[in-house]
């Protein structure tokens, strides 16, 4: 199988377990997405708040800090393209997701379920904005919101 994810960190330790969950979320998103035989992956960075927001005001001008970032790589029509001629042979990445690690712990916290959980609805979230879902529109949150569940779902992530 093709590398289908490069987890960097940025002023945080590294966690193999963590590394192990997030190749598993992403495995099961390329599988739900039939991405799995391309040659493509997912830049992935775990970082600190303030890590977070320095890159959310460099990149889209908000000085916040925020729990995930998606930056794609392909219009939703490119990627639609390339799984129709199914030959992607260069090796290339599909976008870049950085994630609040501490973010990710508080939230999990305050929506009463586990640090697992959390990661992997990050992760899941922000793959399906590098896919070219949004969820800022109504029936735009009503097409990608089920996606996300059932990925989720498919690898028993539930909310506790």
């Amino acid at each position: 199988m093709n590398r289908i994810v490069q987890i960097e960190y940025l002023e945080i330790e590294e966690n193999k377990e963590q590394e192990k969950l997030i190749e598993k979320v992403i495995e099961q998103c390329f599988k739900e997405e039939h991405l799995s035989h391309m040659n493509i992956y997912i830049a992935i960075t775990l970082t600190n708040p303030e890590n977070i927001r320095k890159i959310n005001q460099e990149y889209r001008k908000i000085d916040k800090q925020t729990d995930v970032l998606s930056f794609p790589m392909f219009e939703k029509e490119e990627i639609t393209q390339m799984l129709l001629e199914q030959n992607h042979e260069v090796e290339d990445v599909l976008g870049d997701i950085v994630i609040s690690i501490p973010r990710v712990e508080e939230q999990a916290v305050e929506y009463g379920h586990s640090f697992e959980r959390e990661l992997a609805y990050m992760l899941v979230h922000g793959f399906y904005h590098l896919m070219g879902y949004d969820h800022i529109e109504e029936k735009d949150k009503l097409e990608m919101r089920p996606k996300e569940e059932k990925v989720l779902q498919d690898l028993n992530i539930a909310r506790i």
